[in-house]
């Protein structure tokens, strides 16, 4: 066993058992969320813990889910994760196969996009976990398939982007069909007031584990901005990505864009895959998987499907169009520099996207500062370039990009989660 590894978690309070498969996984030493929030999880205490995304926060409820449910009879699901993207909870099933192995810890994963009776056959092997989304898991509910009575143990993982997809409802059901005696985990990278009151009437004196603010980026990660134009964007990507050949995580704001920006970036030659909601469960895993393994150089993505994206290596993130919130821009440049390491993240900025700016400056305290090679002011908008920008969110774009390629109407990342029986907001 790798002796460091062996020291830095063994002060945690870990088994011996669970020591031996964090050194085979590669993890060297607790990061801080995992330094503060393990022994207060692992003593049963409930836990809030607000860290950036790339701190270690999975692993952070993993390992102390893991030593708990070694302790405790076989033969029922009495610990569940929910999760808010296919991707997410898939990337929570590969962290408990590494860290329960040792302990034959079992896990299943209840997500939409992949077969009712495939779930109904995980369950019935009686898993120690479940790991589900919210309207999935739901579903199963209603159908008599998953009964939570047994739960000992709730995490809520990315739980403001839960919320922030409309799942409140679903929450809230679940919620009422838990044991009130429980352990609640709770993770996210923000706290907004619609969180603080989820919290509030469902935590029990937890345990505050505050890493970092949510404003914060990684000190790895280089960022700059490039002004430019709507019709531009296509052309300086390219160039971008001949510049080096670092791994490329490029982001988009709607599924329909993100289809025709890996046409095209196939068409030119580049390794690319596409990842988006609308992408069934085989293709989002192929994605990833091929991403992860560098058979795809370029992974083009949205927010709600990258937000499972757990990758090592990422050298650069690209935003080619800003995200609408400001704390998604923390989130998408928080996937290059993970773990201490370093990257890069460029934005594209049109005349169009001054408010995005200012907002997310805003958020991070400082200027972004102009990335190389970029014009020192944004271009006039008139025109052509104009009109299509105000297009693009309701018809097909008229810009040289989308000329190239079919123009489908595009419409954002949506959630689809179960109605029935929904409340409109997360009871207080």
């Amino acid at each position: 066993m790798n002796t460091s590894v062996h020291a830095n978690f063994h002060a945690l309070g870990l088994s011996e058992a669970l020591l031996k498969d964090l050194a085979d996984a590669g993890f060297a030493s607790p990061t801080p969320i995992q330094e503060q929030a393990i022994p207060p999880a692992l003593a049963g205490r409930d836990v809030i813990g607000c860290a950036q995304t790339g701190t270690g926060k999975t692993a952070a409820f993993v390992i102390p889910i893991v030593e708990r449910l070694a302790a405790l009879p076989k033969g029922q699901p009495q610990a569940l994760i929910l999760a808010p993207t296919r991707e997410l909870a898939l990337q929570t099933l590969t962290t408990i196969d590494k860290l329960g192995r040792s302990r034959r810890i079992s896990a299943t994963v209840i997500v939409g996009g992949a077969d009712m009776e495939a779930h109904v056959r995980g369950l019935r092997q009686r898993p120690d976990i479940g790991i589900g989304t919210p309207g999935r898991l739901l579903d199963h509910m209603w159908n008599g398939t998953i009964v939570l009575s047994s739960m000992k143990i709730l995490v809520l993982d990315e739980a403001d982007r839960m919320l922030d997809m409309g799942f409140a409802p679903q929450i809230n059901q679940i919620l009422d069909a838990l044991p009130e005696e429980r352990q609640t985990l709770l993770f996210s990278a923000t706290l907004p007031t619609d969180l603080a009151r989820l919290v509030q009437a469902n935590v029990k004196n937890p345990v505050r584990v505050m890493v970092a603010p949510s404003a914060t980026t990684a000190d790895g990660v280089t960022q700059g901005i490039h002004y430019t134009s709507h019709g531009e964007k296509p052309d300086l990507l390219l160039s971008l990505l001949k510049a080096d050949q670092d791994t490329a995580l490029v982001f988009t704001r709607t599924k329909h864009r993100a289809d025709r920006l890996g046409r095209m970036l196939g068409s030119e030659g580049h390794r690319v895959a596409v990842l988006h909601g609308d992408r069934s469960l085989s293709q989002r895993r192929a994605a990833l998987e091929g991403f992860r393994r560098g058979s795809f150089r370029v992974l083009v993505a949205t927010d709600i499907a990258a937000r499972g994206i757990d990758v090592a290596n990422i050298g650069h993130v690209i935003n080619f169009d800003l995200p609408n919130c400001p704390e998604d821009y923390v989130h998408r440049i928080g996937r290059t520099a993970r773990m201490k390491t370093t990257g890069r993240a460029t934005s594209f900025v049109t005349g169009e996207d001054r408010q995005q700016l200012r907002d997310i400056e805003r958020l991070l305290g400082h200027a972004v500062p102009l990335a190389p090679g970029s014009r020192t002011s944004l271009p006039v908008i008139h025109g052509e370039d104009s009109r299509a920008h105000r297009d693009e969110h309701s018809a097909p774009s008229r810009s040289r990009f989308a000329s190239r390629h079919r123009r489908p109407n595009p419409r954002g990342d949506h959630a689809e989660p179960s109605s029935r029986n929904a409340s409109p907001a997360i009871r207080a």
